[in-house]
């Protein structure tokens, strides 16, 4: 074992089964006043290998740091975090698909960060609890992979800058992720070009913004072929797998600037500038929602995660 600020880890990282998170997932470590039992899921868990990109302890090591920079910020730690948990952890989107690694993170490596990023309020005000869905739940939820796949969907080639923009609206993460058409690299980038535009205006309730385009492009894209009208390019598959082997011999992923991710090959500009302004179209004719309506009514993506995932699993 490996011990990491006084934390034994184990040293690679594991599958753990939703059943085995179920069974040992408590209402004490969700609120991160207990680790759950450890040498039970150590038992559970399958091992992954001995590849060095499946050690523990850079993604723990990550894990503290953004603890202590965000300690107060708790959701400004998300665009920290998540390019630099996707070139620490160098996968193809396949290997990513499986929920049972990010169950065996967040209930074996750091169960304290997901019950400190995503912990609420209790009914007295005081600090709450994560729900069992930051544990192991859907890619867009799940306290980990939904960093992991922010930055594999929004990132240009081995720029992480657009992933740092996703993540300054949590509704991007929340409700954009889940979307079908997001796969679609160039419809992706032309979401997030809008939304620079509108944070750059100063618009209010950019999440109200961002929840209207993603329902607008994604009803509009049941119609309209988006890969026809701004065409992706080809993922370049050598480049990508260069970039997962180079993992054995590469340094820590650095701290104070951006990491570099795989240069599997850029979006068209041309063929987000073909989509951006009918997005901003859609934008200006789609109504807004009220915030004062939660809970009662809110309009849901038409397109399950499962489906988004196992399309996204395809570009390898």
């Amino acid at each position: 074992m490996k011990r990491v600020d006084g934390r034994d880890l184990p040293p690679l990282l594991g599958l753990l089964t939703d059943a085995s998170v179920a069974k040992y997932l408590g209402r004490a470590v969700q609120a991160g006043q207990e680790r759950p039992p450890q040498v039970a899921l150590r038992r559970a868990a399958e091992t992954l290998g001995d590849a060095h990109r499946w050690r523990t302890e850079p993604v723990r090591v990550l894990v503290d740091e953004a603890m202590r920079r965000f300690e107060d910020r708790r959701t400004a730690a998300d665009g920290w975090f998540a390019p630099r948990l996707h070139a620490t952890l160098r996968m193809t989107r396949a290997e990513a698909a499986d929920s049972r690694l990010w169950n065996f993170i967040a209930m074996v490596v750091a169960p304290d960060y997901v019950a400190w990023r995503h912990r609420g309020s209790d009914t007295d005000g005081g600090p709450g609890s994560a729900t069992a869905a930051r544990f192991c739940g859907p890619h867009y939820t799940q306290a980990f992979s939904r960093l992991w796949w922010a930055a594999e969907l929004f990132r240009n080639g081995p720029d992480y800058r657009p992933v740092e923009i996703a993540c300054r609206v949590q509704d991007v993460l929340q409700t954009t992720m889940r979307l079908d058409v997001i796969d679609h690299r160039p419809t992706a980038h032309a979401i997030l070009k809008v939304l620079e535009r509108q944070l750059a205006a100063g618009v209010s309730r950019p999440g109200d913004q961002i929840n209207a385009l993603s329902s607008a492009v994604n009803t509009a894209g049941s119609t309209l072929v988006y890969d026809v009208l701004a065409p992706d390019r080809p993922a370049d598959t050598d480049a990508l797998q260069d970039w997962i082997d180079e993992a054995e011999d590469s340094a820590a992923t650095p701290w104070d600037r951006l990491p570099e991710g795989p240069g599997d090959g850029e979006v068209s500009r041309t063929s987000v500038d073909a989509l951006v302004p009918m997005f901003e179209q859609l934008l200006a004719e789609a109504p807004l929602r009220d915030r004062s309506m939660r809970g009662k009514g809110i309009p849901t993506p038409r397109v399950s995660a499962g489906v988004s995932l196992a399309k996204s699993s395809d570009r390898l």
